[in-house]
């Protein structure tokens, strides 16, 4: 059996690509013409009913308060790497984000010009989805994003709009822990798909109040070890960690992911880097 294996630069024998989620500012609310509230909300209560939800507005705005400013000393204080995720409406309604992302000379990836399911879009209306997020990031943060995440869906049409709005790489994408190339969606122009981790992500306490920020960490550490053994045997591949700033950023939470950091940093050959950077080496070690 073919295992998919890649080789990191420097002699690393894993990399770790950490993405931190910026959703707050632009989720669904009848105050910027959506049809109801969001249906995301750590109370787990929705009305379909066109009224605003200040609660699960106010449980949002925390991450801008509280929550971001907690995971940028972090970021910081181990020297991270970061993906920062950003719904563009976002930075545009919050930009100390932005400058936050810029001074850290971290990678903005677009996550959508809002936080709402492009899946439902014709394709022009997602080729100005696409195109509104990329003038408008480049707008806040001084460059634009070369990465996208969706909103859990995508189009069939997705991936060529991509590649013809001048992306790198895609990562609506679970099937393995290496990147790789799509040469087929559009023959010529491949695309490098650089697949995340959903089991690793934060959003668990937040679906499942009762994992606890204990679980958590022993979960994200076991996935760390293991990738980090099968590095040692000279199968090099990538671990995700996934956050959020209303949801790792509470103050329950954020010492889990401090010892996430300390747990990395006491390991010699881990190359924390950004999922363009990821993108980049690919091209470098199997040329499309």
């Amino acid at each position: 059996m073919h295992e998919e294996s890649i080789r990191w630069p420097d002699g690393n024998i894993m990399a770790l690509s950490v993405v931190v989620n910026v959703e707050e500012g632009s989720e669904m609310t009848v105050a910027r013409g959506d049809r109801g509230m969001e249906p995301v909300d750590e109370l787990g209560i929705h009305i379909r009913s066109p009224i605003r939800n200040y609660g699960n507005e106010s449980n949002y705005l925390y991450g801008i308060k509280a929550g971001a400013p907690r995971i940028v000393r972090l970021l910081k204080a181990y020297d991270i790497m970061a993906s920062w995720t950003v719904a563009a409406l976002s930075l545009e309604n919050y930009p100390e984000i932005a400058a936050a992302i810029a001074e850290l000379g971290h990678e903005p990836v677009s996550h959508g010009w809002r936080w709402v399911h492009q899946f439902k879009m014709n394709e022009e209306q997602e080729r100005e989805f696409i195109r509104k997020a990329v003038e408008s990031i480049e707008r806040t943060v001084g460059v634009r994003p070369y990465g996208w995440l969706s909103r859990y869906f995508h189009t069939d049409a997705t991936r060529r709009l991509l590649i013809e709005e001048g992306f790198a790489y895609h990562m609506d994408d679970y099937s393995g822990d290496v990147p790789f190339w799509d040469r087929a969606t559009v023959p010529g122009k491949p695309l490098a798909i650089v697949p995340y981790q959903l089991d690793s992500n934060d959003m668990k306490m937040w679906t499942d109040p009762a994992l606890t920020p204990h679980q958590w960490l022993d979960y994200a550490k076991a996935n760390f070890d293991q990738i980090y053994r099968e590095g040692q045997q000279g199968l090099g591949r990538m671990m995700s960690l996934g956050l959020h700033l209303r949801i790792i950023g509470r103050p329950g939470r954020i010492w889990a992911l401090e010892e996430f950091f300390r747990h990395v940093r006491a390991h010699e050959g881990v190359w924390v880097a950004s999922r363009h950077q990821i993108a980049q080496h690919l091209a470098t070690v199997d040329p499309a």
